[in-house]
């Protein structure tokens, strides 16, 4: 995916990001769905498919693209139904830093890759909170339907309302 900047005015603003992985099958065809809401509230959606993945490994993809499409943001509140990620990235990764990218039973940290990149673009201004998946989050299920979609080989149509009109 090719990197894009935020449109005038939107980098000082804080944001919100909810974002949702999904795998048909673990592993198998997976999916990604980000949805990055603006405080003049304005949307955009990103998503896309991963031919053979894990669920795991979308559900980081997905707050990867949503912060990598984040940069410059004030402050970065970041919503995830992940245990997984949210535990990882503010818990976990700093004991698995410190034994060599090792777990507690010494064995190699699953999706280091991944977890090594969002720890890059990690910082004091990103939060990170954890919202109950299925649950009747409007935002949250938007992105479910957008992972799942692309994990079904299916393109949903993306919203992106941050372009100005002429």
């Amino acid at each position: 995916m090719s990197e894009t900047t935020e449109p005038d005015g939107q980098t000082d603003s804080p944001i919100t990001i909810f974002s949702d992985g999904a795998c048909s099958g673990n592993p198998g065809p997976g999916g990604w769905g980000t949805r990055i809401k603006y405080a003049d509230g304005s949307i955009r959606e990103l998503g896309g498919f991963v031919n053979a993945t894990t669920n795991n490994r979308m559900e980081l993809y997905a707050a990867l693209q949503g912060l990598k499409h984040s940069a410059g943001a004030s402050t970065i509140t970041m919503i995830t139904d992940s245990q997984y990620l949210r535990k990882g990235i503010t818990e976990w990764i700093h004991n698995w830093k410190k034994k060599g990218w090792r777990t507690a039973a010494k064995k190699p940290v699953l999706n280091q890759d991944l977890w090594v990149e969002l720890d890059a673009l990690n910082s004091a201004a990103v939060s990170w909170e954890y919202t109950r998946g299925h649950a009747g989050d409007p935002d949250n299920e938007r992105c479910d339907e957008i992972a799942h979609d692309f994990s079904q080989g299916y393109e949903p149509e993306l919203i992106d309302t941050t372009q100005s009109s002429p």
